[in-house]
């Protein structure tokens, strides 16, 4: 390390000074990660600090060495872990890892260990709005990315090739996507392709403006519409977006509601000290909503960018810290507890694929990734799916009837499934569950997730908190004009920039 780098959390340190103050912190693991400056891949590792913290830190020869937290809770970290599960990727991958190494080979590459659940195409850079926390626009890059109608309708087919899981869920994303006056045909097409659910990314601007053209979308297939939704507070607004669109959100939300369009995802990029007093009335206002608004979707704010420690103090905010926000601010409706990682759910894709020998969709994504729960409305009072079922032990099970399906006990293996609702305490659920593991199909799962409100969030990374472990498992991956499939994480702090001028052409 070069003298005078000798650096963490913004002070000047000397070495044995650095010595000490990691002798004081337990050491939880190695991984890799990137320089936030040169972006050269370093060794990093993860410890807990003595606030119980997850922090990562690693060392660059040249800019030397960057701290930041990982996740803000050391037990919650340790719940999330025990439910991960590990994909074995694609058979069909794009690229190899040959050339620079993960994550510069994405392609995906062949050693990508979990195949695609979410699709999304950028399908334009341009945009209506001009907002500071966007990493994905027009008039910030200077030129303009907008693949063809053909060449987008061929990033839909390439992932449609997947193996051995082709993926069910597609979005259309940006910039804002409804600048495209062709986005209902992509829809169409898409929705024609096999994509059983497909989404549109927005702000919500067109869709505020006509009625008409909420209706045209939903009539060429679009399954949901993710809303940017910051805030129940005008200045909040004004902060992440530069203008005050609080009455776009509603109105949005009205005209759906008007046509009978009942898939509303709201999207609040969370910052600290910005939006983070109003996680639980955000969830209140989709419980309100609940004919319409089928899910929350909190995503920690990703820094972009070149910024000092202190500054992302002041805006990093992680899921842990989310979560317990997330009780306090619902008096305890939804408590901590209530949340579990992504993959918690792998053991139901595998149980009933393999009583019916078909591949289903599995969320081996990271379990560091995101957590979630599921809320019931029941009047004005918010009942998480845990009040109901033994969520552990009844996925317990579903390990159980997995591996007895594997190994050729197919009888055994449905007596205990049905053996597994014991586990459930409530008639509704109950019934709605069974269709799920009798046919697996995608209107049982959608009628199980139309009875309730889903609360999640996923912490997309960026170059301070970068663990490449994660992007390995990234289930949600970008398709692009030259063939490629990319990590989200990836393509956003590290390809997108080279990628999208590669393709692009001058803004003016």
């Amino acid at each position: 390390m070069k003298e005078g780098f000798n650096v963490i959390n913004n002070e000047l340190l000397s070495k044995d000074t650095i010595k000490q103050k990691l002798a004081t912190m337990e050491k939880i693991k190695d991984t890799e990660s990137l320089c936030p400056e040169c972006l050269k891949v370093l060794k990093a590792q993860l410890f807990r600090d003595e606030k119980d913290q997850v922090v990562i830190i690693k060392e660059c020869p040249i800019h030397g060495i960057f701290e930041d937290i990982y996740w803000s809770d050391y037990q919650m970290y340790l719940k999330a872990k025990r439910f991960e599960h590990i994909g074995n990727g694609l058979t069909n991958p794009r690229t190899k890892r040959t050339e620079k190494g993960c994550p510069f080979d994405c392609g995906i590459c062949n050693e990508h260990k979990s195949h695609t659940v979410l699709a999304i195409i950028d399908v334009t850079n341009r945009c209506n709005l001009k907002c500071p926390v966007c990493f994905a626009n027009a008039e910030a890059t200077g030129y303009l990315y907008q693949p063809t109608t053909d060449e987008i309708k061929r990033i839909i087919d390439n992932f449609r090739s997947n193996e051995p899981v082709k993926p069910p869920a597609l979005q259309f994303s940006g910039g804002e996507p409804t600048v495209r006056d062709d986005l209902p045909e992509l829809i169409e097409y898409a929705k024609k392709s096999g994509f059983h659910h497909i989404e549109v990314n927005t702000n919500g601007i067109r869709l505020a403006n006509s009625i008409d053209y909420c209706k045209k979308l939903v009539d060429a297939g679009a399954c949901a519409i993710y809303l940017q939704f910051d805030g129940v507070k005008r200045e909040t607004y004004l902060k992440t977006r530069g203008i005050d669109l609080l009455d776009v959100k509603l109105k949005v939300i009205e005209n759906c509601r008007k046509i009978g369009f009942d898939a509303i995802i709201l999207v609040p990029t969370i910052i600290k000290g910005v939006n983070d007093d109003q996680l639980g009335d955000i969830i209140k206002f989709g419980v309100a909503n609940a004919d319409v608004v089928r899910c929350v979707n909190f995503q920690p704010v990703s820094i972009t960018g070149r910024i000092d420690y202190e500054k992302r103090k002041e805006m990093r905010i992680t899921i842990p810290e989310c979560i317990k926000l997330i009780e306090k601010q619902t008096d305890g409706q939804i408590k901590a507890d209530d949340f579990y990682p992504v993959p918690f759910v792998v053991p139901i894709s595998q149980a009933v694929g393999a009583l019916h020998n078909h591949r289903y969709v599995e969320f081996t994504v990271h379990p560091h990734c995101g957590m979630a729960t599921y809320v019931f409305v029941e009047g004005d009072k918010m009942i998480p799916i845990t009040r109901y079922a033994n969520v552990e032990k009844f996925m317990s099970v579903m390990e159980e009837v997995y591996q007895l399906a594997k190994d050729g006990h197919k009888i055994k293996a449905k007596m205990k499934m049905i053996s597994s609702l014991k586990y459930v305490k409530w008639g509704l659920l109950r019934k709605l569950l069974l269709p799920i593991l009798k046919t697996g199909s995608y209107k049982s799962l959608a009628d199980l997730h139309y009875r309730m409100v889903m609360i999640g969030m996923m912490h997309f990374m960026d170059l301070y908190n970068f663990d490449l472990e994660r992007v390995q498992r990234c289930t949600i991956h970008y398709g692009l004009p030259d063939g490629r499939i990319i990590p989200f994480c990836t393509m956003n702090t590290i390809h997108r920039s080279e990628v999208e001028r590669a393709l692009s052409i001058p803004l003016k």
